[in-house]
C-alpha cells in the first residue's frame, strides 16, 4: 500500500474506545513535568533549549511543572469512566462497584504501602520523629488515607511527600460508582454539578482563609478536573462511533496542536506567581482551564492524524506511562536522598546555591536515570506480580461467593 492509500486508510479507521493510546503520551509528559519540577527544587537548574541558533528558556514550564499533576487527575478521571461510557455504545451491564473497589486496591494499595513502610523505616533511622504522638498520627492517617486533612500529617510528614495525590485519588473511588451512575444517566447535569462544587468550594476558600494551603488540593478543589475527565471519555466515545475522514483527523490534530499551546500559556501565566500563597491561589484559578484544555487534548490526539497519534503514542511514551506510578511515588523522595548522600560529586558545598552548572547537569541526569530504573524495577518486580496473584484470588473468590 502506497503512503497516500495507508494514511487516508488511516483516516478512516474506527478510533479505539477500549485503551486509548494517546492517552499513554499525555500521562507521561505530565509525569515527566511533574518529576523536572520537584527535581528542579534540589537542583535549581534553569534550562535552555537551543533551536536555530536561538536560545528559548524552559524555565517558566519547569517552574510550573506541579500544575501537571491537574493533567494526571484528568487522565484518571478519563480512563475511570471509559469502561461506562462505553455502555452507551456497546450495551451491556454496569461495571459492579465491589469489584471496582477491589481493582482499584490491588492496583495502588501494595505499592502505596510499600512505599509507607519504607519511607517509615528510613525516618526511624534517622531520628526524624520527635515525639511517639507525631510518629502515631502520621502513621495511621497514611494507612487510611486521611493524611491530607492534617497539617503533620501532610506538611509535616515524615512519609513522603508524593503520596497525598493517592489520598485524592482513594477518596475520589469511594464516590466514583455513584458518579459514574449518574454521569451516565445525566451527563450535563453531572457534569455541571461536580463543576459547580468545585467553583464553589475554591471561591469560598480563596475568600474565607489567608492561607489556603490546607484546603487548595482537597478532593472537593479537584472535582471539576475528574468531571473534565469524565466528559472528555463521554465525548471520545461519541466521535468514535461516527464515521472519520482525512479532513476530521486534519482538524482534530489541529485542535490538538491549539490545545497543547493554551496549556502551555496556562502554565507560563502560572510561573508568574512569585509567593507561596499567589502559587496556591493560581493553582486553584486556573485548574477548570487546565481540566478543559487537557480534556479536548485527550479526545483531539485520540481522533488526531497518524503523526501526532504516534508522537504520543511509542515505545517510549508507553513505558514512562506504564512506570509512572512508581516514578511519581519515588522520585522527589529520591532527588532529596541523592543530594543529601551528595552522590554527584561537586567542589562546592552547596552546588545548588552555587550554580554549579555541571554538577546541576549531572544532578538532573542521575536523578532522572535512577528514578526510572527504580520506577521499572518495581513496576514490573513488584507492583505488577503482586496485582495479578490478589486479582487471581480475588476473582477466585467472586466466584465461589
Amino acid at each position: 500500500m502506497n503512503p497516500i492509500k495507508a494514511w487516508l486508510a488511516d483516516a478512516k479507521s474506527t478510533p479505539d474506545v477500549r485503551h486509548v493510546d494517546t492517552c499513554d503520551g499525555i500521562r507521561a509528559i505530565a509525569v515527566l513535568m511533574v518529576g523536572w519540577f520537584h527535581i528542579w527544587q534540589q537542583s535549581w537548574l534553569y534550562p535552555e533549549l537551543r533551536l536555530f541558533g536561538r536560545s528559548i528558556s524552559l524555565d517558566p514550564f519547569v517552574r510550573s511543572g506541579y500544575i501537571f499533576v491537574d493533567i494526571l487527575i484528568l487522565v484518571s478521571g478519563f480512563c475511570l469512566y471509559l469502561p461506562w461510557a462505553r455502555l452507551r455504545r456497546e450495551g451491556g451491564t454496569e461495571p459492579n462497584a465491589l469489584d471496582f473497589y477491589a481493582r482499584r486496591l490491588i492496583r495502588i494499595h501494595p505499592s502505596y504501602l510499600l512505599a509507607v513502610f519504607w519511607m517509615l523505616a528510613l525516618a526511624l533511622a534517622t531520628g526524624a520523629y520527635h515525639s511517639g504522638r507525631h510518629l502515631a498520627q502520621d502513621l495511621l492517617a497514611h494507612l487510611t488515607y486521611t493524611h491530607m486533612f492534617f497539617f503533620n500529617t501532610y506538611y509535616a510528614t515524615n512519609l513522603g511527600g508524593a503520596l497525598w495525590t493517592l489520598a485524592v485519588e482513594m477518596q475520589f473511588y469511594l464516590l466514583f460508582p455513584l458518579l459514574a451512575r449518574a454521569f451516565l444517566r445525566m451527563p450535563a447535569l453531572t457534569f455541571a454539578g461536580m463543576v459547580g462544587i468545585s467553583l464553589a468550594f475554591r471561591g469560598f476558600v480563596g475568600a474565607h482563609f489567608a492561607d489556603v494551603g490546607m484546603y487548595f488540593n482537597q478532593l472537593p478543589a479537584y472535582l471539576d478536573v475528574f468531571a473534565c475527565g469524565m466528559a472528555a471519555a463521554a465525548v471520545h466515545v461519541h466521535l468514535a462511533a461516527r464515521r472519520h475522514s482525512a479532513v476530521s483527523r486534519v482538524l482534530c490534530t489541529i485542535g490538538a496542536l491549539l490545545a497543547v499551546w493554551a496549556l502551555m500559556e496556562v502554565a507560563r501565566s502560572q510561573a508568574t506567581c512569585a509567593t507561596t500563597e499567589e502559587i496556591r491561589l493560581g493553582q486553584m484559578n486556573r485548574r477548570l482551564a487546565m481540566g478543559l484544555l487537557g480534556g479536548a487534548l485527550l479526545v483531539l490526539s485520540a481522533n488526531a492524524g497518524w503523526v501526532l497519534r504516534r508522537l504520543l503514542s511509542n515505545p517510549v511514551t508507553r513505558f514512562v506511562s506504564g512506570v509512572s506510578m512508581q516514578f511519581y511515588i519515588w522520585h522527589q523522595s529520591l532527588a532529596v536522598w541523592i543530594l543529601q548522600a551528595r552522590l554527584v560529586p561537586s567542589e562546592y558545598e552547596t552546588p545548588n546555591y552555587a550554580g554549579d552548572l555541571v554538577w546541576q547537569k549531572q544532578y538532573t541526569f542521575v536523578c532522572f536515570a535512577l528514578a526510572f530504573l527504580l520506577a521499572a524495577a518495581l513496576t514490573y518486580g513488584f507492583e505488577r506480580p503482586v496485582s495479578r496473584a490478589l486479582q487471581k484470588k480475588w476473582n477466585a473468590w467472586r466466584r465461589r461467593a
